[in-house]
């Protein structure tokens, strides 16, 4: 895949890792489809990137919405390259609280956006990706999903988000085999401690507190390095099937 040529959507595309992406692919030539909850923020992303960006409203939760975004896109620009799931939710909570148990709509909250959300955008992505013609070496599209390094080592009070992350790493294999007769390779990667809007609400002394826990580079990592990656991937054609960690080598405490 050449990232000049390609029409690239982006979820959660308005901000943190997903707009580090958006911002690589535009740089490289490429298009990208900001898809995004957030109407505001998306906008002024887009107007304020060009022509060759644009917003859609979108909850990935919802066929609808997303069958408009990948539609807005290939009306657009023709075909439908790429897409990268970097929309999600985290909301700390333990199982026993002193409110008491987590609520199971909660629990289920998480599940259906982090892994409902990103097999929904896949399963449509794919959809349209397997009518494209495809390049010289059979392949017809890209689909790229976020784990998290809490998939592998959960902490206190991540069990929604760690399980909902969990079945997201655990979707990449059996996908890319699903999707290889169409041409159409399947990766995740799943970051450590980034520097997105998630933390940036955090206190200064807890975010150093964080980064200290980063063996090397100790500090958290910045969003472009996750869309590096994001970029690499889809340009090296014989990355599939796989969970790439980014972490600088980060194991997760209990807490």
């Amino acid at each position: 895949m050449q990232i000049s040529t390609a029409s690239v959507l982006i979820t959660g595309g308005a901000s943190g890792l997903g707009e580090a992406v958006v911002r690589s692919v535009l740089q490289r030539g490429g298009r990208a489809l900001i898809a995004d909850l957030d109407t505001v923020r998306g906008e002024a992303l887009a107007a304020g990137l060009g022509e060759r960006a644009l917003f859609v409203q979108t909850d990935v939760t919802q066929t609808g919405a997303v069958n408009a975004a990948i539609t807005a896109l290939v009306n657009r620009w023709g075909r439908l390259d790429a897409a990268v799931n970097c929309a999600g939710i985290a909301p700390p909570r333990r199982i026993l609280g002193k409110d008491g148990p987590l609520p199971l709509e909660e629990f289920s909250r998480v599940i259906q956006v982090n892994l409902g959300g990103t097999f929904n955008v896949c399963r449509l992505a794919a959809e349209a990706m397997a009518a494209n013609e495809p390049h010289p070496d059979g392949e017809r599209g890209v689909l790229i999903n976020t784990a998290s390094v809490a998939a592998f080592e959960g902490q206190i009070g991540q069990c929604a988000y760690a399980a909902s992350k969990a079945g997201v790493a655990g979707l990449t294999l059996p996908m890319a085999r699903d999707l290889a007769r169409h041409g159409i390779r399947v990766m995740a990667i799943a970051p450590g401690l980034f520097d997105t809007p998630l933390l940036a609400g955090l206190p200064e002394e807890a975010r150093h507190s964080l980064a200290a826990t980063i063996p090397f580079p100790a500090r958290l990592g910045d969003p472009d390095e996750f869309a590096a990656l994001a970029v690499h991937i889809l340009e090296n054609r014989y990355l599939n099937g796989e969970v790439i960690r980014l972490d600088a080598s980060l194991r997760m405490g209990p807490k």
